[in-house]
């Protein structure tokens, strides 16, 4: 849309993670480095962490990029599987068919390509995204697959890459053998102010601007950090705005009005404030899925509960309309006998009537 008018070869500003467009940060090339010392240094296990739009994803593509034709790679972004769900997913993206098999001859299927591969000296390399949503079950899963090796090394390599859940539910009790086969675990922080101004410049310049400076006023950077807090989702979000804004107003470059209208236009608060915010949301009514769970369940205990006590004051008009019963029981039954009695009578009158006419 503004890509001629601002003289852009591409959109900076993209939310689909793209890693030609990567800014390595400290932090970023931090976790770089620790997913690549799992692949070449075959060592078995990585989990990388941070928060929603941190840039975990665009680090994979980064990495899967580099990788040669000697590396096998099963790549999993969706985590909401089950285990047989789970374990189907690694062999197609391994390239084979495991449909239609039970769950001993997957890991059979799935052991038996590892341990050919690796003896033809490929390296096999399980990644997952949002793995914060796998299930523990899932994850042991994971555990017994990574526990396959050799005398001297590991048959299949993990990355684990998810958002911050992820480390609560490794640093559970249940999970105490996964830890161990851990290696290394590195947390992605959001940028700093620094950061974020060089890598707003950085991605414009990938983008085809020589002077970024140009684009975007010195003065707008301390503000773009306040309302993004470094996360490079918002980043991109609101520096995107901003373009359109200036696009409309006819403007060729992104002054601190442009940008108030931006963020005027998206409402967006300060970022600590909305922090604040999530962190109260969490506590009120948020919070991990167990805690969600046990929620619910202290919720229905409750409600059954509160019924009970319903019916325990109930207890006294159920016991008197019970006594009210049985005293028109007992009236009917006396009424029934009455009503049997005068017909016995009527019937012993009729006979003597009877017997008096012949």
């Amino acid at each position: 849309m503004y890509l001629e008018f601002f003289k852009l070869n591409e959109f900076p500003f993209r939310l689909t993670p793209d890693s030609e467009f990567l800014y390595m940060s400290g932090a970023h090339s931090r976790a770089k480095a620790y997913m690549d010392y799992t692949v070449w240094n075959r060592e078995g296990f990585v989990v990388i962490t941070g928060e929603i739009g941190s840039g975990k994803t665009t680090l994979i593509q980064k990495l899967l990029s580099e990788l040669d034709e000697n590396v096998l790679v099963a790549k999993i972004f969706q985590t909401q599987l089950d285990e047989v769900e789970f374990l189907q997913s690694i062999l197609v993206e391994f390239g084979l068919n495991p449909f239609n098999s039970k769950k001993v001859e997957l890991l059979d299927m799935l052991n038996t390509f590892l341990v050919q591969n690796f003896q033809e000296l490929k390296q096999l390399l399980l990644v997952v995204d949002d793995a914060h949503n796998l299930s523990m079950k899932v994850l042991e899963e994971i555990r017994m697959l990574s526990g396959l090796e050799t005398r001297k090394e590991k048959v299949l390599h993990v990355i684990l890459v998810g958002q911050s859940p992820l480390n609560d539910l490794l640093d559970s009790p249940e999970m105490e053998q996964l830890q161990q086969r851990v290696r290394l675990r590195y947390h992605l922080k959001p940028l700093s102010e620094e950061d974020t101004r060089d890598y707003i410049f950085h991605r414009l310049r990938v983008a085809g601007i020589a002077d970024p400076m140009s684009l975007f006023s010195p003065d707008t950077m301390p503000v773009i950090y306040k309302y993004t807090g470094g996360v490079p989702r918002l980043i991109n979000t609101l520096c995107d705005t901003c373009l359109t804004c200036a696009f409309a107003d006819n403007v060729h470059s992104v002054s601190l009005n442009i940008l108030n209208s931006a963020i005027e236009e998206l409402q967006w608060i300060p970022y600590t404030k909305r922090m604040s915010r999530r962190k109260v949301d969490i506590s009120a009514g948020g919070g991990t899925e167990a805690q969600g769970l046990l929620r619910d369940t202290t919720k229905a205990l409750a409600n059954i509960g509160n019924q009970i006590n319903r019916l325990d004051s109930l207890t006294p008009a159920l016991s008197s309309m019970n006594t009210k019963m049985a005293s028109i029981e007992s009236l009917l039954k006396r009424i029934a006998q009455s009503l049997e009695g005068e017909r016995h009578e009527t019937d012993s009158t009729k006979r003597k009537r009877i017997g008096q006419d012949k």
